[in-house]
């Protein structure tokens, strides 16, 4: 049994920033995973987090130093060897008081079995138990907020360093030699946050009576499947189960480990409304299924608390940030629901990990966080040191401030750079039929590369990412293996007016007003697309937007940026009714692990064409077939890599990217560092903070740095 598996002024900024993260301790993605090339660099001048003056702070940054704000990549780690877990228990003073009274049974009795123990190794000390962690969120749709903490009841995990496997809800798993069979060992003794016990009959009834049914998941998740061929999960014993594919895919294990549909756990699926992670407990969600009563009950239960029939409750109770009810195996569990204008958290009394002194984790009792109106207040708000620990939400463009107002908020700043293409991409509808003639356009390479050679990426880059970003396509940093190239960084990515006039005339958009813009081909008028925004949420989406529309204007092309609320936003990509829309592409980077951002085949989340996912994920049976030979040939590629060899991934993995760039589906702008969750804020009493975290959405962070060891220094 394995338990772990063995030119412009931005440019110069960010290879600062490569080089300090290089030297420093870099992400280093091993095995099937990107890996950085190291190299050497001198350490670069520090800036004093405390440092005064907005333009001191200004100063260090246009000198390319950032000022030292990019720490060395470290973390907690596990251990391994059961002769050298703790033999005695310490909880938590609130949970004693419990136990004192009768209340809860004594902690011993509340863990996994002595040898099934999760331990932990803080990254500096063991930490004190106590104290309310303060966080900003920004409204219902803002969940990954407090999944992101809480994502430790995943299956399996990464390592604090991104690039190693090693065990979280599962002690630890086995591949079969003919790659066919991943068995997956539980930890006996673990147990549900209501205290009942956690057993391979809550992964089978998430299988059987959740995953399998039509009604509650229409359509199956890309990764378990193999070459198209669906897998099957079994039973082996009462803490064993076995996914088995009917083609090797040993490549399932990082799935389960990733922040995909079967792997990023309960607590997260369940608050993303599509029901994955693997298990969930069964104890509990049969009451609201059709099959352990019967329709007409269920359907009532569900009238008496408001909503439409039992498959809108049972999404609603399946969801740990808006039901205080559900059983969790996460650290924390939710008190007050995010649907409140504070969305609290307290810990787990049963949850199943341990520092190396038998102390029970987390550290921290409670987690509060409060309703930020938009990221604007969010942000002024950390600068006046209301929170804790944020890094969710923080802007880059607020860096001065935050370097100037540190040493009166208390707080230290941290950088956590990313690797992926773009913190800001124009995702393209590519199956949007809501408009035949934009529809039309959208789906035309030479419209697409027009709209891309249209955007002065340098201007954006100076105005909201200070300069350090990295102008460029949506492809993943050249560092890593999965690059196509540097030449594919700016591919139909370099502003060229002349170049992207000469396109939309080519298309057939000849004809101007007498504003300069083009007219509809169908002689009905300005031409004028829509770009979606989500407000509140990481960086200035609309402003960018904006800046774009006055950019655009120069080819004579017309936008409405519409700003609206991530759920909605989200809610007409899921119906294939957005021309274009503006997100990240945050996980690309790992692309076998989350392409939901780089190509339309995850039909939980989609923004350049859902009823492509759809078709992609169903194998034709559902969803649309794309037109475009080349998006065929891209999932055809990345279909076949879950078969290959590490070496056959790579190709094709590369292939895909190029593909990708040339078609321009998704558009981007600037990327490869902090603006996206990579600004951190902590204040000075907290303890065990790595200088820096790997930011990855495959990693979940910050879960990989492990919240549960962070601590309120006396």
């Amino acid at each position: 049994m394995k338990t772990e598996r063995s030119k412009s002024k931005g440019v110069s900024r960010r290879e600062f920033l490569r080089l300090a993260a290089l030297t420093t301790g870099s992400v280093a993605f091993g095995g099937y995973l990107p890996q950085v090339a190291t190299a050497a660099a001198e350490t670069p001048p520090t800036l004093a987090p405390t440092a005064t003056g907005a333009a001191n702070a200004i100063a260090a940054l246009q000198a390319d130093d950032l000022g030292g704000l990019v720490g060395k990549l470290e973390g907690p780690t596990l251990i391994l060897d059961v002769t050298q877990f703790p033999k005695q228990f310490g909880e938590a003073p609130m949970l004693a008081e419990l136990v004192t009274a009768g209340d809860l049974p004594p902690v011993e009795e509340r863990l996994p079995d002595p040898e099934d123990l999760l331990v932990i190794q803080p990254l500096t000390e063991i930490g004190q138990y106590g104290g309310t962690w303060r966080r900003a969120f920004t409204g219902p749709a803002d969940h990954e907020n407090g999944n992101r903490i809480n994502s430790n009841d995943k299956i399996l995990h990464f390592d604090y360093t991104g690039s190693k496997i090693v065990p979280a809800l599962a002690k630890g798993w086995e591949v079969s030699e003919d790659g066919t069979t991943i068995t997956i060992f539980l930890r006996k003794g673990a147990k549900w946050s209501d205290g009942e016990p956690l057993t391979a009959d809550d992964f089978m009834f998430w299988f059987e009576d959740i995953y399998s049914n039509p009604e509650i998941v229409p359509t199956p998740f890309p990764e378990m499947q193999i070459n198209g061929q669906p897998g099957v999960m079994k039973k082996v014993d009462d803490f064993t189960i076995a996914f088995e594919f009917p083609e090797a895919y040993p490549y399932f294990v990082y799935t389960l480990a990733g922040s995909t549909g079967i792997g990023a756990g309960f607590a997260t699926r369940g608050a993303f409304g599509n029901y994955g992670g693997g298990y969930c407990p069964a104890h509990y969600i049969k009451q609201f299924l059709p099959k352990y009563s019967s329709e007409a009950e269920v359907n009532k239960m569900a009238t008496d608390a408001g909503f439409d029939n039992w498959v809108s409750l049972l999404k609603n109770k399946y969801s740990w940030a808006l039901n205080p009810e559900l059983p969790v195996m996460t650290p924390w569990r939710t008190t007050s629901p995010i649907s409140t204008p504070t969305w609290s958290m307290e810990r787990n009394p049963y949850f199943w990990a341990v520092d190396t002194e038998g102390n029970q984790l987390p550290y921290i009792d409670k987690i509060t966080m409060t309703l930020a109106e938009n990221v604007e207040v969010a942000n002024l708000r950390a600068i006046a040191g209301e929170y804790d620990i944020q890094e969710r939400h923080m802007g880059l463009a607020k860096l001065p401030v935050f370097l100037e107002s540190a040493e009166k908020g208390n707080y230290t700043v941290h950088l956590d750079p990313a690797f992926n293409g773009s913190d800001v991409a124009i995702h393209m509808g590519n199956a949007y039929t809501g408009d035949p003639v934009i529809a039309k356009l959208i789906q035309n390479k030479d419209f697409r590369h027009a709209l891309s050679l249209g955007i002065d990426r340098d201007q954006l880059n100076e105005a909201f990412w200070l300069g350090v970003g990295v102008p460029g396509s949506t492809a993943p940093a050249e560092d890593t293996i999965y690059s196509p190239g540097i030449d594919y960084r700016s591919k139909w990515c370099t502003l060229d007016l002349d170049e992207a006039n000469a396109l939309l005339d080519k298309v057939g958009l000849t004809e101007k007003d007498s504003e300069g813009f083009r007219l509809r081909p169908d002689g009905k008028g300005r031409l004028q697309l829509e770009m979606i925004t989500v407000g509140g949420s990481f960086v200035p989406y609309t402003q960018i937007g904006e800046m774009i529309k006055q950019q655009w204007k120069k080819i004579g092309i017309d936008v409405n940026v519409k700003e609206t609320e991530r759920n909605i936003a989200f809610g007409m990509t899921a119906n294939n009714e957005h021309q274009m829309i503006t997100w990240a592409n945050d996980g690309s980077e790992m692309l076998y692990l989350f392409a939901r951002h780089a190509l339309p085949i995850d039909p939980n989340e989609c923004h350049m064409g859902m009823a492509y996912a759809k078709w992609y994920a169903s194998n034709g049976e559902q969803g649309t077939k794309p037109t475009d030979p080349e998006m065929l040939r891209a999932f055809d590629l990345y279909r076949e890599a879950f078969g290959l060899d590490e070496a056959g991934q790579i190709k094709n993995a590369q292939e895909i990217w190029k593909i990708i760039v040339e078609q321009q589906w998704s558009i981007g702008t600037v990327g490869q560092s902090p603006a996206f969750m990579g600004v951190r804020i902590v204040k000075n009493n907290m303890g065990n903070i790595p200088a820096r975290q790997v930011n990855a959405q495959h990693a979940r962070t910050p879960c990989s740095s492990q919240p549960i060891t962070f601590f309120f220094k006396a």
